[in-house]
């Protein structure tokens, strides 16, 4: 039997200061980030799930490789021992570093895309949507229905669906689409899990109609853990062999390496057509650096190579996801409306379920996290109509599908009473929901708005 207590599959060699900040202390901070936790400092946080990109923890292991690093220009060691270990992953041929995920996404889709372009998704995330519509092309987005319905348990609610790509392929013309991205875990749906299955069938469509099929694989170790336990024929695959096997289904993959490579910074893009890579590898030196560094540092590289294999670890994948089960699932308990089944990376909380009385158009999800801020001191984010919502001819709000606030996980960072605080903080906010106000944007960029708007709460 089993025991109830998840422990944390490591031990704490080093430790970082929180400062511990009082409610009056936070209402202040916040006012002068004009309600948005990203313009924040981070020494006025005391719980940090803004984001799980680049805030883990790294191992003795990775220290010791960021000792190791070699710092050459061309050709460094630390870049071969990269580049092996994502090919060994990967199976791809063409390997380019990147200084972290969007990099590779802008140089790819910038590529690929421009005017008339059209890329399909199970669901873009902010930074990959951003690049496709900076190029001038369209991102369209098609979760299976089942992802549309909160509450409605399905074992793999990321997936892709099929009927509506096969639909739009058809519909579009191969010419026009510049790729089809399947994102594992699907971040923007909630970190839902997609099936090898579903990948199979996007990876046949693709080829049906000729168009090149990518993986946007910065959890891709997440997704392989799902995959192992749900679903039948992979109980006897190791997490990595999973993984190999839905990368041989791809044409190439973009990863943000600051998730699932367990670093705090780093990327890469891979591709199996040379010609493709051959223009890749231009846009890189003009804009990242050279071939075997793109923006990287020889430690960093290290890093990256080594935590690529830690993180298929039974003990390490099993802790990660039990216990952003653990928090979900108190949350549930206490009535919190959640994107369910939790996913790998987040929990995701209906900020349109907890705040009712506040309509989309005064932007609910960010009342929550400058609420969570205000209470507990937790930093958050919005995955709602301020981070997707867009703008009609006459100025008026298209929301979008959901109103969600994120609660990012770093990996290896917190311990089970930092979780344990969470959920207090949550139930202090359950009893105080009532009373909470919208905001309104004062200020805002054209792209990725949420990172530096600034708002203004309605009284």
């Amino acid at each position: 039997m089993g025991f109830k207590t998840i422990i944390e599959p490591f031990r704490i060699k080093m430790v970082e200061h929180i400062k511990m900040t009082t409610q009056k202390e936070r209402l202040a901070f916040l006012k002068n980030a004009h309600y948005n936790p990203f313009l924040l400092q981070s020494d006025q946080v005391m719980i940090d799930f803004l984001t799980d990109s680049g805030t883990s923890a790294m191992s003795s292991e990775q220290w010791a490789g960021v000792m190791r690093g070699d710092e050459s220009y061309a050709g460094a060691k630390s870049w071969q021992r990269m580049e092996a270990a994502i090919r060994d992953l990967t199976g791809l041929e063409y390997i380019f570093p990147t200084h972290q995920g969007r990099a590779a996404e802008r140089i790819l889709y910038t590529y690929l895309g421009g005017k008339g372009k059209t890329f399909i998704s199970n669901t873009h995330f902010d930074t990959t949507r951003a690049n496709i519509e900076y190029s001038g092309a369209e991102a369209i987005d098609i979760p299976i229905a089942e992802a549309t319905n909160p509450e409605f348990i399905h074992p793999f609610k990321g997936n892709m669906d099929l009927k509506k790509l096969d639909a739009l392929l058809k519909e579009i013309g191969s010419a026009k689409i510049g790729g089809v991205i399947l994102t594992v875990t699907n971040n923007s749906g909630g970190g839902q899990p997609v099936s090898m299955e579903n990948a199979r069938g996007v990876s046949k469509l693709c080829k049906k109609h000729k168009v090149s099929f990518f993986l946007d694989c910065c959890r891709v170790a997440e997704n392989a853990y799902f995959i192992k336990q749900r679903e039948k024929g992979f109980e006897n695959h190791t997490y990595k062999q999973i993984a190999q096997e839905m990368f041989a289904l791809t044409d190439g993959a973009v990863m943000s390496a600051k998730k699932d490579a367990l670093v705090n910074m780093g990327g890469f893009l891979a591709l199996k057509d040379k010609k493709l890579a051959e223009a890749c590898k231009s846009l890189l030196i003009i804009s990242e650096g050279f071939t075997t560094y793109g923006g990287l540092s020889g430690r960093d590289m290290e890093a990256i190579a080594i935590g690529l294999d830690e993180v298929f670890d039974p003990n390490y994948l099993h802790y990660r996801i039990i216990s952003t089960t653990y928090l979900g699932e108190k949350l549930h308990n206490l009535g919190v409306s959640l994107i369910m089944p939790i996913g790998g990376h987040a929990v995701y909380v209906d900020a349109q379920a907890f705040y009712p009385q506040i309509p989309v158009d005064q932007y609910p999800g960010q009342a929550l996290v400058c609420e969570l801020y205000k209470a507990g001191g937790i930093r958050s984010v919005e995955i709602g109509s301020v981070m997707f919502g867009k703008y009609d001819k006459k100025g008026k709000l298209i929301p979008a599908p959901k109103e969600l606030v994120r609660l990012a996980i770093p990996r290896r960072v917190y311990t089970q009473s930092h979780i344990e605080y969470v959920i207090e903080v949550f139930e202090k906010l359950l009893q105080e929901r009532a009373s909470v106000k919208g905001y309104k944007i004062v200020e805002e960029p054209e792209f990725l708005r949420h990172f530096t708007a600034k708002f203004k709460p309605l009284t």
